[in-house]
């Protein structure tokens, strides 16, 4: 039995690696809100549009108050209906006319007028809409004459600011990766709109949770996962963009760059291999025979991987599996 001869060596050689992570993401606002009513009326007047630049506070829409605002007379008429009462019973029960709980009775009601009053005053000051952060409008407003409902599970959205000036990317992260994203990370990424403009982020911020929460069997949102399924983590990168070319919504593809190396001893991926015991490259020798050398592997990039011992530089190690003659007689089964 023998060994080929030719085998394709490279050398253990120093080079600058980095090692990387690439995920998925979707670019997003910073600030975002969502602008809808206390109170339910319909939209007398839309004072913005779609892509006009708001400052905190400025009147965006009016609802129409008519209700609101007879709602206001009628408790301003009965605070002065009771004020008179209880100035009244006050006046009898200092001369003896009027028990004290007369006068307690009529000191309640006025109370009460004037907590009416109150919150249909504030009804009525919510028929003006301020916008509640500088940004932009995204998206079309709602027009003039719907019916803008208050709740809080699904209040009508009259519009949405957003402050473009500060976006991030949410992007899901493979459990295999997650481990190796530290908060600060510089990372670059493209969108399908600029597919020559390499654009630069930061990581700010790792969830502690998976995407759908499947580690918790508690909540009903969570689906019973299988253990085939694949788990991904979001990770939050703030998002450098002094041009403003990026839009809400568009897909990110992200490259985090985790360690950097520079002057590492490297050798191809393509020529490690693993054992039970560890990983091995193949060492050509002087003679022409092969050693098998236990390494210590330190980062991978894509194509290369850090050698921390085990390696000298220059040796040459083999990049391709020998191939073994076997003789023709084993082969046929033959003694």
């Amino acid at each position: 039995e023998k060994t080929a001869q030719a085998v394709e060596t490279v050398a253990v050689q120093r080079m600058d690696i980095k090692s990387t992570v690439e995920a998925t993401g979707t670019i997003r606002p910073v600030d975002s809100v969502e602008v809808s009513s206390k109170i339910t009326a319909r939209i007398n007047s839309v004072l913005v549009k779609e892509n006009d630049v708001v400052t905190a506070g400025q009147v965006v829409a009016t609802l129409d108050g008519k209700d609101y605002e007879a709602k206001r007379d009628q408790a301003q008429y009965r605070v002065t209906n009771t004020r008179a009462k209880y100035n009244r019973m006050s006046y009898l029960e200092s001369i003896g006319a009027k028990s004290k709980s007369d006068l307690e009775d009529a000191e309640y009601n006025y109370d009460t007028a004037q907590s009416t009053l109150e919150e249909a005053n504030s009804d009525a000051s919510e028929t003006i809409i301020t916008a509640p952060i500088s940004g932009v409008v995204v998206g079309e407003p709602k027009t003039a004459g719907t019916m803008a409902v208050q709740g809080s599970d699904n209040p009508t959205v009259i519009m949405r600011i957003a402050d473009l000036s500060k976006k991030q990317i949410k992007a899901k992260v493979d459990e295999t990766d997650i481990g190796n994203i530290r908060i600060g990370q510089e990372a670059t990424f493209t969108v399908d709109a600029f597919t020559d403009k390499k654009f630069t982020a930061r990581v700010s911020k790792i969830s502690q949770t998976d995407v759908t929460n499947s580690w918790d069997t508690s909540s009903s949102s969570s689906s019973a996962s299988s253990s085939t399924s694949v788990i991904y983590y979001y990770v939050t990168l703030d998002v450098d963009d002094p041009e403003n070319l990026l839009l809400p919504a568009m897909t990110a593809r992200v490259v985090i760059n985790t360690a950097d190396r520079n002057d590492a001893l490297v050798v191809p991926l393509s020529t490690l291999k693993t054992d039970a015991a560890g990983s091995y490259v193949l060492v050509l020798q002087e003679d022409g025979t092969q050693e098998t050398r236990y390494v210590e592997t330190g980062i991978y990039s894509d194509e290369y991987v850090e050698i921390l011992s085990g390696l000298s530089e220059g040796e040459r190690v083999v990049s391709t599996y020998t191939a073994k003659i076997v003789p023709m007689s084993m082969q046929a089964g033959g003694p």
